[in-house]
């Protein structure tokens, strides 16, 4: 299942951008404001905790300077990468968008997409207030 969220743009380089998403704290200010946990467990870890949902502990896989970073499922059931595309519009402005990909039965994939794809929409839509 891929999904993606709309393309943001922020105005700030895409060093910047990248250098905020790479500080895996600063996942905090762009969660949903149904969140019921987040708590830092590495410098590239964290867990958090949607109301009603299980804790899903995300850790940094990949960082690719200054365009890509590519965070995965640490642990659990689940099987899945959040992916931050930045790309560059003019020098102090930067597009980003949120890429969720995962392997899922279909019966799985029906259940999650909706919720997954308003989540990564938050996320994307709260980085430029958040930087």
């Amino acid at each position: 299942m891929n999904l993606e969220s709309p393309k943001i743009n922020v105005n700030k380089s895409p060093q910047e951008v990248f250098d905020f998403l790479s500080d895996v704290k600063n996942f905090e200010s762009l969660m949903p404001e149904n969140i019921s946990k987040f708590e830092v467990l590495d410098n590239d870890k964290f867990l958090f905790a949607l109301k009603g949902m299980p804790e899903i502990i995300l850790k940094k896989k990949e960082a690719i300077a200054p365009n890509k970073i590519v965070l995965g499922a640490a642990g659990g059931k689940l099987d899945f990468s959040l992916i931050g595309n930045i790309i560059e519009v003019e020098n102090d402005s930067s597009e980003v968008q949120l890429e969720f990909t995962g392997d899922f039965n279909p019966m799985m994939a029906m259940m999650i997409k909706g919720p997954i794809s308003k989540f990564i929409e938050t996320l994307a839509t709260s980085i430029p207030k958040a930087i």
